[in-house]
């Protein structure tokens, strides 16, 4: 055998190797390739309804949200008359507590002006009988 021949059986003998260790790696990416496939279509089937409820989702949105701007106005109005209602609660209700003081004061003044009725009626009436 000569030097040609040996180098030709180790190409074909590394050719057949190759091509052997090649055949699982091909048929693995052919079954990739179609898993691939099946992925996209299935992902084209799902993905067009929802992107349909998708677009009717944000119209209903752009709804709600003209909707809430136009009573934009309305809210900050309600807000503001209830500020006011709040600072008009707030002077009731100093109001009160100045008037229930002074009928506290003007009850603990007549009750003091009772007490010491009495009690100059009380000496009186005894100033009188023992003369």
């Amino acid at each position: 055998m000569s030097l040609i021949e040996i180098t030709l059986i180790i190409m074909v003998v590394a050719l057949i190797i190759l091509v052997l260790a090649m055949v699982p790696t091909l048929l693995t990416i052919k079954r990739t390739a179609a898993s691939v496939g099946e992925l996209a279509q299935m992902i084209e089937v799902e993905l067009k309804p929802a992107l349909h409820e998708l677009t009717g989702v944000l119209a209903e949105l752009k709804t709600v949200g003209g909707g809430i701007s136009e009573h934009t106005d309305d809210v900050r109005r309600f807000m503001s008359a209830l500020g006011e209602t709040g600072d008009n609660l707030s002077t009731i209700n100093r109001s009160v507590s100045v008037v229930t003081s002074v009928l506290n004061t003007t009850s603990v003044w007549a009750t003091g002006a009772k007490v010491a009725g009495k009690y100059v009626v009380e000496r009186y009436l005894k100033k009188r009988g023992g003369m």
